[in-house]
């Protein structure tokens, strides 16, 4: 009887490994803004770029790719750890087609936001257009694998969506015309409602594994905390409490979301307390700074104004690498506690 069972536990394993790898995502499909950019805005008319120098010194060859980073960013470590390739690439790359975009592929556009209006105050990619850009790459899959194989890597891919901060931090802060149109629990409102719109759109193009990320400890960025003159260089708390109210609405939307569409899963990434932590105490996960970021005097310093001359000589030792963004290895941490939660659901 033992000898016969051999082969039949041996037939059961197989049959669990081949379901394993059925069930395994099959590209990394990434919508959003300069936290998960990977170059689109070096093709477009826009000074939102990153495409020189100190970005990407820590880059695999050194390049700055058009990252808002020293290095890698999320979805590249998120790729990586599912088995996929270690780069996600840029839709718009020139130098790049259907064949290098098959298992991976960035739409997100720096400076960008649920918001229409958000686009428009750097000239960027609005979120209605990187769903465009979306449509677009379908047709280019199926021409390139078929309809069916092309259907089974959109079906099996995960989306991965970071989005929101610059609707507060560039648009309704720093401009009045949707403050004088919103209180900032109605604006929050608002982008729900273009959140619960973006995902159904791409419901209905054929996603079904979505990570929805919220927003970060947004008043405890470098440069709000520059900013801050009624209690200087500590964060904004009123601007943390509103992360927190908008991500407590994103988290309510998704349970809804999955409940009520069919075969869909969305995982709500909340990077919020991680990051705080990084943040409040930086020493304990190996840092030395959290209150600026490497690049410049790290206070205000982003983009265009990023001084490769001031900069400092290990971003590894920083939570951030400029004003606003996380270093590569903030990237990592965080990347890598989103894949514990992430691999149970999707592979």
């Amino acid at each position: 009887m033992a000898r016969m069972n051999i082969p039949w536990i041996f037939f059961v394993q197989i049959l669990v490994l081949a379901s394993k790898s059925e069930a395994k995502v099959s590209a990394i499909i990434v919508f959003g803004d300069s936290t998960v950019d990977s170059g689109n805005n070096n093709y477009i008319p826009t000074i939102a770029k990153s495409n020189f120098e100190p970005y990407g010194r820590d880059f695999p060859g050194g390049s700055p790719t058009g990252r808002f980073c020293n290095g890698r960013l999320s979805p590249d470590f998120i790729s990586e750890g599912f088995g996929l390739k270690p780069i996600i690439p840029a839709y718009l790359d020139p130098t790049l087609n259907i064949s290098d975009f098959a298992s991976g592929v960035c739409f997100a556009s720096a400076a960008t936001g649920y918001d229409n209006a958000t686009a428009d105050v750097l000239k960027v990619i609005p979120l209605w257009k990187e769903v465009e850009y979306y449509k677009e790459y379908q047709k280019k899959l199926r021409a390139y694998l078929g309809v069916q194989k092309a259907n089974g890597i959109i079906a099996e891919a995960l989306y991965l969506i970071s989005i929101g901060t610059n609707d507060f931090l560039e648009n309704y802060y720093a401009l009045l015309d949707r403050q004088s149109h919103f209180t900032v629990q109605q604006y929050e409102d608002f982008l729900i409602g273009i959140a619960e719109n973006f995902v159904t759109q791409i419901y209905d193009l054929g996603a079904r594994k979505m990570s929805l990320t919220g927003l970060p400890p947004m008043g405890c960025l470098p440069v709000q905390r520059a900013t801050n003159f009624e209690d200087p260089l500590n964060c904004v708390e009123e601007r943390n409490k509103v992360a927190l109210e908008f991500n407590g609405k994103l988290n309510v939307l998704v349970a809804k979301l999955n409940k009520e569409l069919p075969g869909l899963k969305v995982f709500f990434a909340d990077a919020y307390d991680l990051l705080l932590q990084l943040i409040q105490n930086p020493s304990q996960n190996g840092f030395e700074v959290a209150e600026e970021g490497c690049c410049g005097t790290g206070l205000f310093e982003m983009g265009i104004l990023c001084n490769r001359h001031l900069t400092c000589t290990d971003a590894n030792k920083y939570v951030f690498w400029d004003a606003i963004h996380p270093s590569q290895r903030t990237n990592k941490i965080i990347s890598d506690n989103l894949l514990r939660s992430l691999e149970p659901l999707f592979l």
